[in-house]
């Protein structure tokens, strides 16, 4: 190809330097362009000077199709040829052009070039260099555009290259296989065959097959050789694996010659199976399934296979719905429902439990669970949708919630009326809650007066329609028909009025009122009718429901009790005026006879006071006489009864009054130790029974004084003991202390815990015989020190122990005397005023243990 387009253009170079030489007219050089045009390529004549200049001596027309510039401006500057180049390109354009010139060998080149409207074309440039006799170099050439050449050879190479890897790809084995069954060659790199290919090529089929295979492949040979076109067959063929499924497709490939591609396909006939079996399951599944399933297109929705079940919840036959889309049946109550759910289904892919309502073929609304996926049915996207009726499961739960409002209007209407006396605002409130249950036009309640017979006292209206409150009905015939309703039907159910007879005058006033619909139950007072409580529905007929009904029966009754209560309320406020008076006379009276109560209590403490104080000058009198006589008597006179000597005490007679006739008398009488002792020891008890009573008293008064200190308990019993020594051995007592050094400090006043311990061990001593074993323990119980006192002695009942500590006159034959009683109500006194407790415990075998608590020190 090069050799032919050189050729063509030395004869044109050649052509053009005889022209030259011969110096032919302008008119012949014309001419050769007009030839040269016709040529594929652009000729050029170029000329390098001795002195290194270059200059082009021409350029043909073609130049303008090739570079899409003008000859003139290639003449004018032939390195604009250069800009041109790719630049990739002009390394080995400069090399080229640098080897012809220095060697004068013809120069051949192919490169890129880049015209100025942006187009890549391939070219080739060859010319032939000739030395002149003045050193200066003349080349004749010509280059063309091999561009559409360029672009065959690449995609031939593309080609080539994509059909070597597509055969490479397939994993099947191909044979060439003769008419009559002999394989002539075999394809199988990678593939696990059990003979090698030198076993199988030049064998026949029927030499490696079964005979009923190799019949089979005869005759699937001889069919496609015969008929020119593709055939296909199955079969199994036994292998080391086991038995495997295969496929073969032959092809005419040459004269008596077909490619027999043979594809393993057990995996396939596996699947296949499974999804038969599948397909099986599904079907059972569709048709047997209790909800609702349907197949329908994802673009248009048109119906391609629905259940059973689905035509038992639409109400349609299969005939209606197989082709037809759910806008066509009118199954979408809300059309946006189906576009919301393709859009998710783009998005999600998968819908789950998406509420909407279903209309039946009777027009009837049901709600449904709505479950669907997009599915490939042979490449049409279907929808599988699956319908879960949840209409009862809704109706219940609007039946639970209206019960619950129901529940909690009525549980806040009770509390109204048992916190509230106020039957307006109970009334009114109760209106106002009703309407906005019941979602009704009006709620009022008309109540019987007695005075202006019947009238509306509570109502509650939409603005639409007019207003009941204050309508009084003056026509007894008419009232006499409400009460004749009431008391034959207790609950007056009216869905439309149109369609009930009743008198003109009701009539009348349900167009008065606009009235379509009603509902009105009686409010009763035993059987004593009051009132009742109506709702009016004025927009449109209306269907009471049970629940609406049970609410204004259990409301009406409500609504008695507070009128009941307000009755009541009214007599009550009469009766405590009434009452008030009283009181304040009865104040009054109390007054008075408090201020009697007064002076008695003063002249009381004077009495008191004066006596206990007479009384103890006396005793304290006697104890003094007493005491000196038993210090300063003499000795020789025997104590009455008892063995022993005592000194003998004499006692004067007093001398008579003056105003007695009798002469004085003076004599001494002689008394016994013993007796004196008594009469001290009588007058001490009197004494300090006086001083108990005393003290209770200034106690009663002005409460216990005490003053707390921080108190180590075992210094405060090591002050106190000592003192009970004389006492203890008197009685042949011990006393143990059992109380730890490391007991915390304790809050109480000294002094009055000395007289508590005092008290509580004396009576212990006095309470039991001799030989006594007292103990004394403490312990800390959160904040509090627990202190026992635990002996051996004799118990007491519980009835004594709960009685021990109170303050009552024993009597004489009580074990315990006033004295101690008193001394015992002390002890209470003072421990309740440290903030602590104290109590007595009969212990089970024997013995009793006295307990109080003190506060811990801060």
């Amino acid at each position: 190809m090069s050799v032919a387009w050189v050729s063509k253009g030395e004869i044109v170079n050649e052509a053009l330097k005889l022209l030259r030489k011969l110096e032919f007219p302008p008119e012949t050089i014309t001419l050769l362009d007009k030839i040269a045009a016709i040529l594929p390529g652009m000729i050029f004549q170029f000329r390098q000077q001795a002195d290194g200049s270059q200059v082009v001596l021409y350029v043909s027309s073609g130049c303008r199709d090739l570079s899409e510039l003008e000859p003139e401006l290639i003449q004018a500057d032939w390195q604009i040829l250069y800009q041109l180049i790719h630049p990739e390109d002009r390394t080995k354009f400069k090399k080229s052009l640098a080897v012809a010139f220095s060697t004068l060998k013809p120069w051949h080149w192919e490169g890129r070039i880049m015209t100025p409207s942006g187009k890549l074309k391939y070219i080739q440039g060859a010319c032939q260099l000739e030395a002149e006799a003045n050193g200066d170099i003349l080349c004749n050439g010509l280059v063309i555009d091999i561009t559409p050449r360029k672009q065959t050879e690449e995609e031939l190479r593309t080609s080539e290259a994509r059909y070597q890897a597509i055969l490479a790809a397939i994993p099947d084995l191909m044979f060439r296989m003769s008419r009559d069954g002999e394989y002539l060659d075999l394809k199988g790199d990678g593939i696990s065959l059990t003979l090698t290919k030198e076993e199988i090529v030049g064998k026949n089929m029927r030499d490696l097959l079964p005979n009923d295979l190799a019949l089979i492949g005869q005759e699937t040979i001889a069919k496609t050789l015969d008929a020119g076109s593709l055939q296909t067959c199955e079969y199994q063929l036994p292998t080391p694996k086991g038995i495997r499924d295969y496929e073969a497709r032959l092809v005419v490939s040459g004269a008596d010659e077909v490619l027999a591609i043979v594809r393993d396909i057990t995996e396939r006939k596996q699947v296949e199976t499974s999804l038969q079996n599948l397909a099986q399951k599904f079907s059972k599944a569709f048709n047997c399934s209790p909800d609702p399933i349907s197949i329908s297109t994802l673009k248009e929705g048109r119906f391609i296979e629905v259940n059973d079940s689905f035509m038992q919840l639409s109400g349609y036959e299969q005939n209606e719905v197989i082709g037809h889309t759910a806008f066509d049946l009118k199954i979408w109550v809300n059309e946006s429902d189906r576009t919301q759910l393709v859009a998710d289904l783009q998005t999600k892919g998968a819908i789950r439990n998406l509420e909407f309502t279903f209309r039946r073929k009777s027009g009837e609304i049901r709600t449904t669970l709505l479950s669907a996926d997009v599915i490939d049915l042979d490449g049409l996207p279907c929808i599988l949708a699956i319908n879960h009726d949840i209409t009862a499961r809704k109706q219940a739960e609007a039946q639970m919630r209206l019960a619950a409002q129901r529940d909690r209007l009525l549980t806040e209407t009770l509390v109204r009326i048992r916190s509230s006396l106020n039957l307006e605002q109970i009334l009114q409130t109760t209106v106002s809650e009703v309407r906005q249950f019941l979602q009704a036009d009006r709620v009022f309640i008309g109540l019987n007066d007695y005075e202006v017979k019947v009238k509306t006292i509570a109502e509650s209206v939409d603005p639409k329609y007019p207003s009941v409150l204050g309508w009084t009905p003056e026509d007894k015939s008419y009232l006499q028909e409400l009460k004749t309703i009431f008391a034959t039907h207790r609950v007056r159910v009216v869905e439309d009025v149109s369609k009930v007879t009743v008198s003109p005058k009701l009539q009348a006033n349900y167009q008065q009122f606009q009235t379509r619909a009603s509902l009105a139950v009686p409010i009763m007072l035993g059987e004593e009718l009051i009132g009742a409580l109506v709702a009016n529905q004025c927009s449109a007929p209306r269907q009471w429901q049970p629940i609406e009904i049970d609410l204004l029966q259990q409301l009406s009754e409500q609504l008695a009790i507070a009128i009941q209560q307000a009755q009541l309320y009214q007599e009550l406020a009469e009766l405590n005026t009434n009452l008030e008076r009283q009181v304040e006379e009865r104040t009054a009276q109390l007054q008075q006879k408090m201020q009697e109560l007064e002076k008695l209590q003063q002249v009381k403490d004077v009495v008191l006071h004066t006596v206990a104080h007479d009384l103890r000058t006396t005793v304290m009198g006697n104890l003094m006489v007493l005491k000196n006589l038993l210090e300063n008597g003499g000795v020789g006179s025997r104590d009455l009864g008892v063995g022993e000597q005592s000194p003998p005490v004499l006692l004067c007679s007093h001398t008579p009054p003056a105003e007695t006739s009798y002469p004085a008398v003076s004599q001494s009488i002689p008394v016994p130790s013993s007796v004196i002792e008594r009469m001290i020891q009588g007058n001490d008890r009197q004494l300090t029974m006086i001083n108990s009573l005393l003290e209770i008293h200034c106690w009663m008064e002005q409460g216990v004084i005490i003053n707390l200190q921080q108190v180590n308990l075992n210094t405060l019993l090591e002050k106190i003991l000592p003192d009970l020594q004389p006492l203890l051995w008197q009685n042949q007592a011990t006393l143990e202390n059992l109380i730890n050094e490391d007991l915390p400090l304790i809050k109480t006043d000294p002094t009055q815990l000395q007289t508590v311990l005092l008290t509580l061990l004396i009576y212990s001593l006095q309470q039991n015989p001799p030989g006594l074993k007292l103990a004394l323990t403490a312990t800390v119980v959160e904040s509090m020190v627990k202190i026992q006192i635990e002996h051996n002695g004799v118990t007491m009942s519980k009835t004594e122990g709960d009685r021990l500590f109170d303050l009552y006159v024993r009597e004489p034959q009580a074990p315990c005397s006033t004295i101690l009683g008193l001394k015992m109500y002390l002890c209470r006194q003072i421990i309740q005023a440290h903030g602590g407790e104290i109590g007595v415990i009969s212990n089970r075998k024997r013995g009793l243990t006295f307990w109080f608590t003190l506060s811990v020190a801060d």
